[in-house]
């Protein structure tokens, strides 16, 4: 689950877009619910200010092309970047159709361990604010009646150490200065840009205890990012390096 609540023209000058309508802020958009995606276009003209990126719709859930029955395989809502470009769902994504997935946050849950106790929620969000984008795959599916259907999934990595005490994966978050590398498929493959998908700083996000009204999809309203009084698991720690005592060692 994650939220995309900036204003459309935030969202459009932070991706470089034309013009970006119709699109109201959402605080808790679901699999199988609509998700914006941008992907690459027409390589622009020389000298033109226009990015050549597109805007669309899509379906959160990923279906493969070669699927014929979407009711026969589960709705893929992640894709583990680890192993995306060796998968036959992912493998033709990966290489031909990277695109990036607009959010303002995303919500995890926090398994206590206490039995019959609710997983806790928060909101993570980017520290500095704004608009951050998520690696994403997309793929359209074709029913045998002819109708198309544009879906997507989001990349995940190994959790940062901010997260980690919270749940052990985190979406992957292409940085705006990597935008153009991570959607040209036209000159890069899946190795040129494997070096991208990897764990945010540390501090790059942080973690807010939310209400489990979160829970329910049918709650939509701004108030589902109020933080509530519950404590936050500490980062975890590395641990200390033993002291150099001058001599090297081979093990």
């Amino acid at each position: 689950r994650f939220a995309l609540n900036e204003k459309p023209e935030t969202v459009a000058e932070a991706f470089g877009l034309q013009t970006l309508e119709g699109f109201p802020p959402r605080f808790n958009i679901a699999p199988s619910q609509p998700i914006l995606v941008v992907a690459a276009g027409e390589v622009p003209d020389k000298g033109s200010n226009d990015s050549g990126r597109r805007a669309l719709l899509g379906r959160g859930g990923f279906i493969p092309g070669w699927v014929k029955d979407q009711n026969d395989v589960p709705m893929l809502i992640n894709a583990r970047a680890e192993t995306a470009h060796e998968k036959a769902s992912f493998r033709a994504a990966m290489r031909h159709r990277r695109v990036l997935i607009p959010a303002s946050g995303f919500y995890e849950w926090r398994r206590t361990g206490e039995k019959g106790a609710k997983s806790e929620p928060y909101w993570l969000r980017p520290r500095r604010g704004g608009v951050i984008a998520f690696a994403g795959l997309m793929e359209t599916w074709a029913s045998a009646d002819g109708t198309e259907i544009d879906t997507g999934a989001i990349l995940t990595t190994a959790a940062n150490a901010t997260l980690k005490p919270i749940h052990d994966r985190m979406p992957v978050v292409i940085q705006p200065e990597d935008f153009s590398r991570w959607l040209d498929c036209r000159t890069l493959e899946p190795r040129d840009v494997a070096d991208l998908l990897k764990p945010a700083p540390a501090d790059f996000f942080e973690a807010i205890p939310v209400s489990y009204r979160v829970n329910k999809v049918s709650h939509t309203g701004a108030d589902l990012i109020t933080p509530v009084e519950r404590a936050v698991p500490e980062p975890e720690k590395k641990p200390d390096r033993k002291p150099d005592n001058g001599q090297l060692s081979f093990f």
